[in-house]
């Protein structure tokens, strides 16, 4: 049986079928699936100690992207696509999967593309609540179609569809709060706030917490994982502002929190500030209460759809960019921490709307699709 996984371009594509692969091969080794071999086929590895940690095998191909913008490298970019599907082709004929699970996004589509072709059976998850261009075209010849919000259903027909939630890895589906303190020093007395600007980062976010430091560190702790390319900057602001500030140490830094460092975190915080990607999925089953700031522009509006999509749960409150003041900031800080009504409503709410099973349940029909491939 072999299952080739594709999709990538981000932690948010990426990610969940790490996720996939993990509950694929707890199946496999559960019901002596012996012959089970999995592939990832993508523009690059993204991750590629995950893969190996999985035993997946990494596949390389070209693939181009369609930019929302006018550039001239969208015109490059077709002949790349173009030699992707052709390169796509080859290589997905001679591994010739029983089941092809894509997370769709630009790297996907020669695969995509190449299972079309061939009539090799596809299985696709949306993570948002506005599907992507690749998961819309290949929806059409999906055989299964997986989603992380309801809402998502209506852009596919009904009877492919399947509501599964978010699919997560098994490192970062819930906290560990024991030694989290410890582990972060930080003091178990003082409210902490989680503040992740998704895995690059965010310049507002950024902007906006070091804007109301000051003020957030006379009250709380703040983990605050700034992304990679802005941590330099961020570190001297903060050092400037906080100077001879007694509450300084109250402040926690990062460029990026690995798995341990993200459930010691999660496991510590009272509170998240959050984009509105696929983060909003962990932090649910961690039973956190946050708050959410979307990307102002997404692709399809989709980070404003899916917070607010989080929000009428009860979960979280969410503050648009352009709201997004210093005192609106902190007001709404305020008003969830210092209601502990409020917050235990928020994470119930938060825990009810997370499905910690999605990554089986896709994992179980991409697993069926394949035995009756290989009869």
């Amino acid at each position: 049986m072999k299952i080739l996984l594709t999709g990538g371009g981000s932690g948010g594509h990426f990610y969940p079928l790490i996720a996939v692969a993990e509950s694929l091969n707890a199946i496999a080794e559960k019901e002596n699936l012996v012959s089970a071999k999995l592939y990832f086929m993508s523009d690059s590895q993204y991750d590629a100690e995950a893969l190996i940690e999985n035993d997946i095998t990494f596949v390389p191909i070209s693939a181009g992207k369609v930019r929302r913008y006018a550039s001239i490298l969208n015109f490059f970019d077709l002949f790349k696509t173009g030699a992707g599907v052709l390169s796509a082709l080859i290589k997905v004929f001679k591994i010739y999967p029983d089941v092809i699970f894509s997370k769709g996004a630009y790297a996907s589509f020669p695969v995509l593309m190449a299972a079309k072709i061939l009539r090799i059976p596809v299985i696709i998850h949306e993570s948002d609540s506005v599907p992507g261009k690749t998961n819309l075209w290949s929806g059409k010849f999906a055989q299964k179609i997986a989603i992380s919000y309801p809402d998502t259903a209506k852009y596919f027909k009904a009877e492919k569809v399947a509501f599964t939630g978010n699919p997560l890895r098994q490192a970062v589906l819930k906290t560990t709060k024991v030694g989290a303190h410890e582990y972060l020093n930080l003091e178990k007395s003082v409210p902490t706030i989680l503040i992740i600007g998704g895995s690059l980062g965010s310049q507002i976010i950024n902007e906006r917490i070091l804007d109301a430091l000051p003020k957030l560190v006379e009250k709380y702790q703040v983990i605050h994982q700034t992304g990679k390319k802005n941590v330099a900057e961020v570190s001297k602001m903060a050092e400037i502002i906080l100077a001879g500030n007694p509450n300084k140490d109250r402040y926690r830094l990062y460029d990026y929190l690995n798995n341990l460092s993200l459930t010691m975190a999660g496991g510590a915080a009272d509170l998240v500030v959050t984009r509105a990607g696929s983060t909003i999925f962990e932090i649910a089953s961690w039973g956190v209460p946050s708050v959410v700031i979307p990307i102002t522009e997404s692709n399809g509006n989709h980070q404003r759809l899916n917070a607010y999509a989080y929000a009428r749960s009860g979960a979280a409150v969410v503050i648009e960019e352009s709201n997004l003041t210093t005192n609106v900031f902190l007001l709404e800080i305020e008003r969830i921490l210092a209601n502990q009504e409020m917050k235990d409503k928020m994470s119930i709410a938060a825990k009810n709307f997370a499905k910690p099973e999605a990554a089986d349940k896709i994992a179980r029909e991409i697993i069926n699709i394949a035995l009756t491939h290989e009869k």
